[in-house]
């Protein structure tokens, strides 16, 4: 519960996670759902990749550019 305190690298705040599902939570709001399951689906795997990306340090545009050339810099085994 506390591991903030031991470790430095840990973030005291879960204010990154929020961040992430603000934008789903916006998208969902201005559309109202998605149209398929599918389309639900690779939305979250893109902007999974992305931040994902982005907390290591990544430029979104860079990884998506590498990833649509075949050799992605983050790996998650889509």
């Amino acid at each position: 519960m506390l591991l903030f305190a031991r470790n430095f690298d840990v973030s005291f705040t879960n204010n990154s996670a929020e961040q992430t599902v603000r934008n789903l939570k916006s998208k969902v709001k201005v559309a109202g759902n998605f149209r398929s399951d599918d389309g639900t689906e690779w939305y979250l795997k893109i902007r999974s990749y992305i931040d994902s990306a982005r907390k290591h340090g990544i430029n979104a545009f860079e990884a998506v550019k590498l990833a649509f050339s075949g050799t992605p810099v983050l790996c998650f085994g889509f």
